[in-house]
């Protein structure tokens, strides 16, 4: 017993009073924690704060509702996403990614109505949508586009279209960059392949046009639809490249002879010789590089997918698979041998779909050229396409209202053969005009004589258009030019271009042509010219008509004027071309113009921008003759202020090159310009006024015009200061063209007596005038030189008027005081040039004769001229006049109390005169 119960008590179980918590183990784990709360306002509010519209559904709402399963919700969420985004377009780019999934994802819904407004949607979105915004997100719906393009349902299909053109429109370089995808949906809308086991064993299996008559257009309507939108695809791929040319006188690529962008010389650089003049090689900005080896572009590292139709091979291959079809679309609607039934309405849809055709294969052809081996891709083109073109093409050719449409009611445009346009917007002439294009970029100078009969009818077609007089349009007469210049490559001689060039005349002719077209013409005509200058005059046959279109430039530029400045521009670039390979018939004409264009009234010269001034300044190079009227007008023009100072300065460096004292050592044109017209050229442009006008100046009296002194007989007219800054820059130009000249005492001469008789007893001289001609007379004047006495007392009249101006001019006068720094220099270094010139202006300064106000001036003038360093010495031999002056001064200030501007006077005659200083003094005094 005692055993048992010792061993129960080692296992025995431990009491527990009531009310006492249980001890916790050893092992026991601590399950406590404790939690905080998160405050996020701004997150909680934000579903209050989105805009929402009338049904009171934000974005979210409406997003959500797109997946819902009736078509009822899905079209109401569309419009309400229109009304939405409409009235707050900022939530677009909060939600762009969202919008562009849901409403690509539309595209081929079941329901008519969702795909309607979803397209309604997409087009309101393309206009608010910038194509940077859209590009991330644009495979999903490229992607979308091509599902829709290639579904089985005929609704999805058509709406895919309208699809297509809101992205064409908006985002044309984003939809091309998956042409090839694109490419073979428009093939598969219109054609399947043939799947025969005649053909499965083949490489390449053909396509055929398909049929499906559960559509709810015609065949021939959905082709026309679907040709016209690939049309705009194509159109848009040939934009998007990247060495766009244009459509019909486009430049060829071999083409060494291109237009070239000319070299701007700055001539004062280069007259002394202080820098060379490099020319390139090329003739252009840029120096050509002969290499051998080329950079590979980028489309070269790409697969043929990425390259899409800038890949020869690709655009190969669409080629073969389109062409065929076309050609049996064009089958389906060309006209038959016996005449089409009356009241057809095919007939439209037929000519309609007859463009499209040729307008496709033609931008085709525009690809074909954009690539390196444009040769080889033309031989294969007329190789494997110009029999059927020539059987089915040419066959009915020309195409012209007549053969399709038949109108019981008299048709106005029945007289004309080639009508624009029918009642239906259909272009036949473009579309005979693009047939004719096609054809004629298959022909070449080797297969001329394989090729004559249909090439024949081409250009009988061509010449009878452009004779026919009826106004054509600018899209008609580009592809119209671009038939002409490829015929006049192919066959080269005078006997068959000089018809079309006659023809092209004609047209150029015609009265009220719009500015398009004229501009199209004259670009025409300037290339022809430019081929027919770059032969060789041995075998240089110069054309007729294009001479006697070259004459006529310059009529048509000075009829012309301000009316169209482009179209001014592109005939001045004519003439200076022509003008400067010597053409001889245009110099004439331009000889015999002129007067009318350089007039200073009402010429083209002045009426035109300045670039195009510039250029009209470069022409007076290659005149035969520049004789005294004409002279005369271009003097005008210099100083009428209509043209700038540096274009006048040019024009005055161009005269002064073709007259004899340029200094050739070669023998020039002789009798170009006269020494005498010259010279009353040079005094004209110096002077700055007509006689006529310095006329009507002198009975101009008071101020604030007029500055006037009593002891000087001639008052100053004070001119505006744009007039005087810009006389001021041509005295420069005319003082060094003059100081140019070999002989210059005889210039002296010739200047002085051209003062004497048209300046000197006139009471009335502009300042601008009479500070040029002491400028002049400073830079001619040498020990040679012998000056009248008549001159003396102008030029000392002149120094004391503009002196007297210059000291009186008020502060605030912001506009003279901009001219003080130019006139006192000409002041200054005439009186120290001349010591005769200021002996006498000191003789006139009487201070008898003067008012009390004129003194102060008077005393300031003194003041100045001793300060001077330049006329030290002369007033030192003239001390005697300073002092008597001075006396006479004071003699009228006597009995009052003496200012401090005498005190000023005393003391500056006493420091500078009275001690006989040695020094030279100050260069200059501030006054």
């Amino acid at each position: 017993m005692t055993k048992k119960r010792k061993r129960q008590e080692d296992f025995q179980r431990v009491k527990f009073k009531v009310g006492k918590k249980k001890p916790k183990l050893e092992n026991a784990t601590d399950t406590t924690f404790k939690t905080k709360a998160i405050q996020i306002p701004e997150q909680l509010k934000e579903d209050g704060v989105l805009p929402t519209q009338n049904r009171k559904l934000n974005i979210k709402d409406l997003l959500s509702q797109m997946h819902h399963y009736s078509p009822g919700v899905k079209h109401n969420a569309l419009l309400g996403l229109k009304e939405l985004l409409s009235q707050y377009p900022f939530v677009i780019d909060a939600h762009l990614s969202s919008i562009i999934s849901e409403v690509a994802a539309v595209f081929t819904d079941k329901d008519s109505s969702v795909r309607g407004a979803a397209v309604h949607l997409l087009q309101f979105l393309a206009s608010k949508i910038r194509a940077e915004q859209i590009a991330p997100f644009f495979p999903l719906v490229s992607a979308h586009l091509s599902s829709a393009m290639t579904h089985i349902s005929e609704g999805i299909q058509e709406d895919s279209l309208k699809v297509l053109d809101v992205l064409l429109e908006a985002y044309p370089a984003l939809l091309t960059d998956r042409s090839i995808i694109l490419l073979k949906n428009f093939v598969e809308l219109i054609s399947h392949q043939q799947l025969s086991k005649r053909l499965k064993s083949r490489d390449k299996l053909s396509w055929m046009l398909s049929v499906n008559p559960n559509r709810r257009v015609t065949s021939q309507q959905w082709r026309l639809n679907v040709l016209t939108r690939l049309k705009k695809f194509l159109q848009a791929v040939v934009d998007g490249s990247s060495d766009t040319e244009d459509e019909g006188l486009q430049e060829q690529k071999d083409n060494s002879h291109s237009v070239r962008n000319p070299i701007c010389i700055s001539w004062k650089l280069h007259a002394n010789n202080q820098q060379p003049i490099q020319l390139f090689e090329s003739g252009g900005l840029r120096p050509k590089i002969n290499s051998s080896f080329r950079l590979r572009s980028l489309t070269s590292v790409m697969d043929s997918a990425e390259k899409g139709l800038s890949s020869a091979e690709n655009l190969k291959g669409f080629i073969e698979i389109i062409i065929p079809l076309l050609i049996e679309c064009w089958i389906e609607a060309s006209p038959a041998q016996s005449a089409p039934i009356l009241g057809n309405l095919l007939e439209s849809e037929s000519q309609q779909l007859m463009q499209q055709v040729l307008s496709i294969i033609h931008l085709l052809w525009k690809l074909t050229k954009r690539h390196d081996e444009t040769y080889k891709m033309e031989l294969w083109l007329r190789m494997n396409y110009l029999v059927d073109f020539k059987h089915h093409f040419m066959r009915h050719f020309p195409y012209s209202l007549q053969d399709t449409v038949k109108h019981k009611k008299k048709d106005p445009c029945k007289s004309n053969r080639n009508c624009m346009k029918s009642s239906n917007n259909i272009d036949h002439l473009l579309l005979n005009l693009t047939l004719c294009d096609i054809m004629v970029s298959l022909a070449s100078a080797s297969t001329l004589q394989t090729d004559s009969g249909w090439l024949d009818m081409i250009r009988k077609f061509v010449t009878d258009t452009l004779q026919d007089g009826s106004k054509l349009n600018s899209k008609q007469v580009n592809r119209l030019l671009g038939v002409t210049w490829r015929l006049m490559q192919i066959q080269q001689n005078k006997v068959a271009t000089e018809p079309l060039i006659k023809a092209v005349y004609t047209l150029y002719q015609q009265r009220n042509l719009l500015f398009p077209v004229r501009t199209l013409l004259l670009k025409f005509f300037s290339r022809v010219y430019q081929k027919e200058d770059l032969r060789t005059q041995r075998i240089r046959s110069r054309s007729k008509v294009l001479s006697r279109w070259l004459a006529g430039l310059p009529q048509q530029l000075a009829l012309l004027g301000l009316r169209n400045p482009e179209l001014s521009n592109q005939l001045i670039d004519i003439i200076h071309s022509a003008a400067s390979r010597s053409n001889k018939e245009l110099l004439q004409s331009l000889q015999a113009t002129a007067a009318r264009i350089y007039d200073p009234l009402e010429g083209t010269l002045v009426l035109l921008p300045a670039e195009a001034q510039r250029r009209l300044v470069q022409l007076v190079y290659f005149l035969p003759c520049l004789p005294a009227s004409l002279l005369a007008c271009l003097s005008r023009c210099c100083i009428m202020g209509r043209m700038s100072s540096d274009l006048a300065a040019t024009l005055i460096g161009i005269l002064h090159m073709r007259s004899s004292f340029a200094g050739w050592k070669c023998q020039v044109q002789d009798n170009s310009v006269n020494d005498v017209d010259y010279f009353s050229f040079l005094f004209s442009t110096l002077i700055g006024f007509s006689r006529e006008e310095l006329t009507s100046l002198q009975g101009i009296r008071g101020k604030p015009h007029i500055s006037q002194t009593q002891l000087s007989p001639i008052r100053l007219y004070l001119t505006d200061l744009d007039q005087f800054l810009h006389h001021w820059a041509v005295t420069e130009v005319i003082c060094h063209s003059l100081s140019t000249i070999p002989s210059q005492s005889q210039c002296f001469d010739i200047l002085q007596t051209g003062i004497c008789k048209y300046l000197v007893g006139l009471v009335v001289i502009p300042d601008s005038t009479a500070g040029s001609v002491l400028c002049a007379i400073n830079k001619l004047l040498d020990q040679a030189c012998i000056i009248s006495e008549n001159l003396h007392r102008f030029l000392a009249s002149c120094c004391y008027s503009l002196l007297y101006f210059l000291l009186t001019i008020d502060r605030e006068d912001a506009e003279h005081l901009q001219k003080r720094d130019m006139l006192w220099r000409s002041c200054i270094s005439a009186l120290a040039l001349l010591p005769r010139l200021l002996r006498l202006m000191l003789q006139s300064l009487q201070v008898s004769r003067i008012c009390r106000e004129e003194l102060p001036v008077v005393a300031q003038l003194l003041r100045l001229l001793m300060q001077h360093g330049q006329l030290r010495s002369h007033m030192i031999t003239n001390e005697f006049l300073v002092q008597q002056i001075i006396k006479d001064i004071m003699t009228l200030k006597s009995g009052e109390v003496q200012e401090q501007w005498l005190t000023d006077l005393h003391y500056c005659f006493n420091i500078y005169l009275a001690s006989h200083p040695q020094t030279p003094g100050p260069i200059n005094t501030v006054y």
